[in-house]
């Protein structure tokens, strides 16, 4: 008696945006229809948020470490010192605030390209712009700060107060170089469509600490100096 084999039910599952970009093409970013390369769909790469999180921290107890050797070193000094900020100071804060602001729209904009809209590609390229060159005023800014001061003949070594905001304001410049180095990759990865979702939110998180790390870094100096 003959007996009819039925084949099992296949099972349809909805494929994981995290792994894309590990498909047939060897490893390489996930294509649209005729080839085109996407733009990687992954939004949540532990060593990415992992990375960006130590470096964030780490810098943090660097800059409380500054901020407890300006008090220390107030309080067992037997002269007063007192330092009048540059006004450009205040300027910069609103030029790096801009920055943050360029940066959360392209960031929102290239959500929009992930999920189709290849308009948006411009637009996103123009906010990452906009943040390099608002980041690069700053530091043009801040440098000019330095240069008001030097007129005024305080230096580095010139007493305590000016020694510390040529150290605060030196190395957070540094770490906003960092941030600016992270803009070119995630510009330059762009331009590849191998921008990472990930990528592009652990740049962001950085530069919006480097900006709330200057607001707290220009309301102690205007505190204690």
């Amino acid at each position: 008696m003959a007996t009819t084999v039925h084949q099992p039910p296949q099972i349809r599952t909805r494929p994981d945006p995290s792994r894309l970009g590990q498909g047939g093409n060897g490893g390489g970013n996930p294509t649209r229809a005729g080839g085109s390369p996407r733009v990687a769909l992954d939004d949540s790469s532990p060593a990415s948020r992992t990375g960006i999180w130590v470096a964030i921290a780490a810098i943090t107890m660097t800059f409380a470490a500054f901020t407890s050797a300006l008090i220390v070193r107030q309080g067992a000094s037997l002269e007063a010192w007192h330092l009048a900020l540059p006004h450009i100071l205040y300027l910069n804060t609103l030029i790096l605030l801009a920055s943050s602001v360029t940066l959360k729209i392209a960031r929102r904009r290239f959500h929009s390209f992930l999920h189709g809209a290849e308009g948006e590609r411009v637009a996103v390229l123009r906010g990452l712009y906009a943040t390099l060159a608002l980041g690069l005023l700053f530091l043009a800014g801040q440098y000019m700060a330095w240069m008001q001061l030097n007129a005024q003949g305080l230096y580095l070594a010139t007493n305590p107060d000016s020694s510390f905001f040529y150290l605060f304001t030196a190395v957070h410049g540094l770490h906003v170089l960092g941030g600016l180095a992270g803009l070119l990759y995630a510009i330059r990865q762009l331009g590849r469509s191998d921008l990472r979702a990930s990528t592009l939110a652990a740049t962001s998180h950085y530069w919006h600490f480097m900006d709330i790390l200057w607001l707290y870094l220009l309301f102690v100096l205007w505190m204690r100096l």
